[in-house]
């Protein structure tokens, strides 16, 4: 370590789909996780509620964070490691993981030649240590370059841009290993209140709990403040952490918390009606297969998660889960109504065994590089640590 007060990290700041945050190659950080976890943190500017000393914009689709390296191994082109930056707790959650950052990543890996690069579609495979599977994102290309214009909109993004293909192979049991994680269709979950509801678990991407809104005591189109209140959350945190303890993702001694343990996720789901996204605008229920509410951190997601959507659509093929009883004979992708428009995905799952394999689940994003350089970060964090800047 030099003398200099401060130490520069290199990075780029890069928005995927809905969410957006830093991506790092791991060389440039510290080896040990713990000062690692420090540097990142005070990168970001957690824990504050608005990360004023850092670059995070205060919200947990604003504070993603994707560590890679070039991979070793022949068939993989780019190691992927999502983390989840806290913005209120000095936490990083490397358990679940984000298909947004793996479409920016994608794109990060053709952009600094981690691949080579092929016409029309340059496909990155990506390996993902969160749930040791792997990602094939499809990046146009074209002249040898990156076509970054194009027709293609996602709902919470404004404006146009070229799709990108994001395919997750064999993605069933990404984190618990099995793609119905209590070995049921269906449970029933008994609350503090009394009241029993009724679930599906589906592990696919990301584990998530499927609840209707009937049993919630909503109706399932509600955005911002009118979905975002105290009785409600609870209720869901209720569900979500009862369901952790049940598959082994909470400990049963721990006190959780929306901050403390991102896994497993929830999401409320309901008919097709139509409703006024948070956006102003009219969703109608005939350009819609079903709503979906999905939460991010304690609080409703402004729009839905890839992950999430994966799951999903992985949930409408398994006969008797509680988003099958709404999607009875439906075919082909499914679009998702949000709280700021509609998702589309598709998944294909095969029955062997009694047991449940999702062969492949894909979705369209746009992602886009916004900043590159270098953050800024006080030398005392690192410890003693050298950075490869400083070995260079």
């Amino acid at each position: 370590m030099n003398a200099r007060s401060l130490v520069k990290i290199p990075c780029v700041y890069m928005r995927g789909g809905t969410s957006k945050g830093l991506i790092i190659n791991e060389n440039d950080l510290p080896g040990d996780a713990k000062i690692r976890d420090q540097v990142i943190l005070k990168i970001y500017g957690s824990p504050n509620p608005w990360q004023i000393d850092g670059i995070g914009g205060g919200s947990p689709t604003t504070s993603k964070l994707a560590l890679v390296r070039k991979s070793e191994q022949e068939d993989i082109d780019i190691v992927y490691t999502f983390g989840q930056v806290s913005v209120t707790e000095e936490i990083i959650d490397y358990k679940p993981t984000c298909g947004n950052m793996a479409a920016a990543v994608g794109l990060y890996a053709v952009e600094e030649g981690f691949c080579k690069i092929k016409e029309p579609y340059t496909v990155v495979r990506i390996f993902n240590t969160n749930a040791n599977k792997i990602i094939e994102v499809e990046v146009p290309v074209k002249n040898g370059a990156v076509v970054y214009d194009g027709d293609f909109s996602i709902s919470g993004v404004p404006g146009t841009a070229s799709k990108i293909n994001v395919n997750f192979l064999d993605s069933g049991g990404a984190i618990t290993g099995k793609v119905l994680p209590t070995g049921n269709i269906k449970d029933k979950v008994s609350l503090s209140s009394g009241k029993i509801v009724e679930v599906s678990v589906v592990d696919s991407a990301n584990t998530i709990i499927f609840v209707k809104a009937d049993q919630v005591d909503i109706e399932g189109t509600e955005v911002g403040k009118d979905f975002n209140k105290k009785e409600l959350l609870d209720r869901l945190e209720e569900i979500r952490t009862t369901v952790g303890k049940q598959i082994g993702l909470i400990s049963p001694n721990d006190n959780p918390s929306p901050f403390t343990h991102a896994l497993p996720k929830i999401c409320v789901i309901a008919k097709p009606r139509d409703y006024v996204s948070s956006e102003k605008q009219i969703i109608s229920a005939d350009d819609i297969h079903i709503i979906g509410r999905y939460l991010a951190m304690g609080t409703l997601h402004p729009a839905f998660a890839v992950s999430g959507a994966i799951a999903l659509a992985t949930a409408s093929q398994i006969p008797g889960t509680v988003v099958h009883d709404m999607l009875v004979d439906h075919k082909g992708p499914i679009k998702i109504g949000h709280p700021t428009g509609i998702i589309e995905v598709e998944a294909t799952v095969i029955e062997e065994n009694g047991e449940y394999r999702v062969q492949r689940a894909a979705i369209g994003r746009t992602a886009r590089r916004i900043m590159e350089g270098y953050s800024f970060v006080p030398a005392s964090l690192f410890n003693g640590a050298v950075t490869r800047l400083e070995q260079d």
